[in-house]
């Protein structure tokens, strides 16, 4: 493995200089201002080219707060402490970070910009915001001469529908692009290889590094892999990649799916997360010791033993909704153990790679994790782990999903708002205010799913209760 760099002038990685002249140029005339909400999709506006670089790349734009705190479908939920209707959803203030621009090659003459939330009166960083608690968590960790790196393997579904067509069937009897398993199966790749190949393509374009895609265990389902970086620089990527994804899909008239169990039947999709801690030049990892039994250093085994502490205290930043604890079940290569071992998929932590390349997978956050919130919690229970020094015991050997007395993942939201909400590690590494934000969220997600009156009970109880 090559030492990691932070490198400029990567593909469809522009700098405000190059933005302007592409903008004189005719090649450019609008600009995506976006950040990431609660759910890690995009939200932001469409600036004109011109107007971006005379007053927003300096000063930035303003937004509703309320986007930080209302639910999927875009409903002011009552009860949030950051906002309210008693304060009236006033607006924060969204500055460009000028680091992410790049061009969008699926949108004609687009470019993109991430941006970091702040208070509209003091300027102080938003704590609620996605991107500022990983970037709080990325801080502790340079603090202790840490360099988290990380990258991110998503799968989804691609269907032979579109969006629209898919809400005319309320999501019933869909059509998913293949019909069996294609897991590694290069002939039924090729033939969705139009879409899959644009998609690859365009993330490249975009600067954002693909290593390579392949069919996934159900059919339709694909899983694309990005190429690892810095932790906020990867959740910047895998955001852009979901809503990237969608875009060129929505555009070429078919729909991708990153729900984590759209069918009870078939596999469900996850986002398997890759970490180690370098050191703060990026040229040495800190995880690899030869020396040491199995090449691995204390500071490996150390930020091991606290993933395993604390996964299931966190797994609400790994598995937000109600649906996201379906795909947890036996047999279907999502974990239900919390448990590590070596080149094992049937443990909720994976180790893989040697020397540099030595690294933890976390198998247990699906594809509708906010990367943000994950990639959080990912380095808040691996610092508590160093900190602490926790041993994380001998490697498991064996079958997981039928092994008993193992630790488990939570099985519902309920049990991670549960676990979530008792955590000491969550309150120390996120705060009071982010706790007490996110708990609302997942509750009012619990509340509604509990009033829906839905399909099973109906075909269940409609005749025969």
């Amino acid at each position: 493995m090559t030492h990691y760099k932070e490198g400029k002038g990567r593909a469809g990685r522009i700098d405000l200089e190059a933005l302007e002249a592409m903008v004189q140029a005719g090649e450019i005339d609008t600009v995506l201002a976006v950040f990431p909400d609660m759910f890690g999709r995009f939200m932001g506006k469409r600036i004109t080219g011109r107007f971006f670089l005379d007053e927003i790349a300096s000063h930035g734009m303003h937004a509703c707060d309320y986007l930080l705190a209302c639910d999927m479908e875009m409903d002011p939920v009552p009860g949030y402490a950051f906002t309210s209707w008693k304060t009236g959803y006033g607006d924060f203030h969204a500055v460009p970070d000028l680091a992410t621009l790049r061009v969008l090659p699926w949108l004609e003459k687009t470019a993109l910009v991430v941006c970091d939330l702040a208070n509209e009166e003091t300027g102080a960083p938003v704590p609620v915001a996605p991107r500022q608690i990983l970037r709080r968590q990325i801080e502790r960790a340079r603090s202790l001469g840490f360099l988290p790196l990380g990258a991110s393997e998503l799968e989804f579904y691609l269907f032979r529908e579109t969006y629209e067509s898919a809400k005319e069937k309320r999501y019933h009897g869909l059509a998913t692009y293949g019909w069996y398993i294609e897991d590694y199966h290069i002939l039924q790749g090729t033939k969705e290889e139009w879409l899959i190949r644009a998609i690859r393509n365009g993330m490249d374009g975009a600067g954002v590094p693909v290593e390579f895609s392949k069919g996934e265990w159900g059919p339709g389902q694909h899983e694309i892999n990005l190429r690892y970086c810095d932790f906020l620089e990867m959740a910047d990527r895998h955001a852009l990649y979901k809503h990237g994804a969608k875009e060129i899909a929505a555009l070429q008239g078919v729909a991708v799916s990153f729900m984590a169990k759209w069918n009870e039947k078939l596999a469900g999709s996850g986002c398997h997360m890759h970490a180690s801690l370098w050191d703060l030049e990026g040229k040495r990892s800190l995880f690899a010791d030869p020396k040491a039994p199995g090449g691995a250093s204390e500071i490996f085994r150390w930020w091991l033993g606290g993933l395993l502490a604390h996964s299931r205290e966190l797994a609400l930043f790994f598995a937000p909704y109600v649906n996201s604890y379906k795909r947890f079940q036996i047999g279907s290569f999502a974990p239900t153990k919390i448990v590590w071992s070596r080149d094992n998929r049937t443990a909720g932590l994976r180790i893989v790679g040697h020397g540099d390349g030595l690294r933890t997978e976390n198998r247990m956050p699906g594809a509708d994790a906010n990367p943000y919130l994950a990639y959080a919690a990912t380095l808040a229970a691996g610092l508590a782990g160093i900190e602490n020094r926790i041993d994380p015991g001998p490697a498991f050997e064996g079958d997981a999903y039928t092994t008993p007395g193992l630790p488990t993942v939570p099985m519902t939201l309920s049990e991670a708002i549960l676990e979530f909400e008792r955590s000491e590690l969550a309150r120390s590494a996120f705060g009071e205010d982010v706790v007490g934000h996110y708990l609302h969220a997942a509750r009012t997600e619990v509340r509604k799913f509990g009033e829906v009156v839905t399909c099973w009970e109906l075909e269940r109880n409609f005749e025969r209760a």
